[in-house]
């Protein structure tokens, strides 16, 4: 019997597999969807919300979007407005505990919210976000259209994928006004008038858009305070159009609000309308309030053994808000199909990342301080998008909606 290695058809073999293996490297190499950028299917046990930050040199180059990005708003151009140690604040990426979080991959993305469209209500921290979300997507479809329809504060169509994504600015979600006083006598006590809020009653911003978002992610919280509404200019609640006696304090206004907000939603959005609640985003304030020259020019971001002392409400700081309004949010949302998006514990962390002093204008710090609450951009916010952009997928996967 001849030996193997002698057949004449062995050098022919080597070669065949050897062009094989390269033909196909070659085409996996062409594909516009990299691995680091593709879905994955959430397993159960995966919580993307707690993790650590790990610092990743190549990060950086993976941004989708710069400062000449349509939709940015100026002061969280971190870019534009030459924010010192961007690119290494940029360099640190979010790993969960036991599973991995892939980047979104933008056209794979508007492909699967093909004839969908994406709602967010709430304040400006909803706004950055949605920001953020915006300049990633316009990398998937540079048709990109500005959009403001239905009541929208600033959004986008993206026409190659028939999608929507917009941004309903309502800081307390129910509708609010100001009523002056009407007589003399009120500003013996130092009174100017009140802010009427209407708690049945949604802002103006949102109350029309019912059945056009497929996905719809609320917030609210930073607004909720003594800075935005003082005893001059209080917040006074009505309900059924009348005045809700005995009058309530901010606190007990608040629950009042989530209540009647959160029964308007579950009532005006169907079912199958994916529904979420953004927690708040962590300030971070040191050696002060925003009024009182707080500051965060930091480096890089906290350790975790840091976090209690800097957030947790027993310590008394100034930045305890966020987790004593989670716990408000969270009771309100208790038997309802409204999914929480906590994003808080991995925002506490990066207290490295905010605009601080670079606003974009010069006159910006002495007028409203530094910048501790909102995100530069390219930040912090397109990890929340990465998230929320898998929750998304896994929600469609389960309900066969892909």
């Amino acid at each position: 019997m001849p030996s193997k290695l002698t057949s004449p058809l062995f050098p022919f073999l080597i070669l065949l597999t050897f062009a094989s293996l390269y033909f196909f490297s070659s085409l996996l190499s062409l594909s516009p969807i990299s691995k680091s950028h593709s879905f994955s299917i959430s397993n159960n046990n995966c919580n993307l919300f707690n993790g650590n930050w790990v610092f990743d040199p190549n990060r950086k180059t993976n941004s989708f979007y710069d400062n000449t990005c349509p939709f940015h708003r100026n002061a969280w151009n971190c870019i534009r407005n030459q924010r010192q140690n961007l690119t290494f604040i940029n360099s640190w990426k979010w790993v969960p505990h036991g599973c991995g979080l892939n980047r979104i991959d933008p056209v794979r993305f508007l492909g699967m919210m093909r004839n969908r469209n994406i709602g967010f209500v709430g304040d400006s921290l909803n706004e950055n976000f949605v920001v953020s979300f915006l300049c990633i997507l316009r990398f998937g479809d540079e048709g990109a259209k500005k959009w403001k329809k239905k009541g929208a504060w600033r959004g986008a169509y993206f026409p190659k994928f028939n999608v929507t994504v917009a941004y309903h600015r309502a800081v307390l979600l129910s509708k609010y006004k100001w009523q002056p006083k009407q007589s003399e006598a009120g500003i013996e006590d130092g009174s100017e008038g009140i802010y009427r809020v209407d708690v049945d009653v949604p802002a103006d911003d949102w109350a029309k858009i019912s059945g056009f978002y497929d996905v719809l992610v609320f917030n609210t919280g930073h607004w909720w305070n003594y800075d935005k509404f003082p005893k001059e200019k209080p917040l006074v609640f009505y309900k059924d159009g009348q005045l809700i006696v005995p009058p309530l304090g901010m606190s007990d206004g608040l629950k009042v609000v989530l209540g009647n907000m959160v029964a308007y939603i579950q009532k005006e959005f169907p079912g199958n309308t994916l529904k979420f609640w953004r927690l708040q985003s962590p300030r971070h304030f040191y050696g002060g309030d925003w009024n009182q020259n707080g500051s965060c020019l930091f480096n890089k971001p906290l350790e975790e053994n840091e976090l209690d002392l800097w957030f947790e409400p027993r310590n008394n700081g100034v930045n305890k808000e966020a987790r004593q309004m989670n716990r408000v949010i969270e009771d309100a949302l208790k038997g309802t199909d409204i999914q929480l998006l906590n994003l808080t514990h991995l925002s506490e962390f990066r207290a490295d990342a905010h605009p601080a002093i670079w606003l974009g204008r010069q006159d910006a710090v002495a007028i409203w301080g530094q910048d501790c609450m909102h995100w530069c951009l390219p930040g912090v916010p397109d990890t929340w998008v990465d998230i929320l952009s898998q929750l998304i997928h896994d929600s469609f996967h389960r309900t066969n909606g892909l």
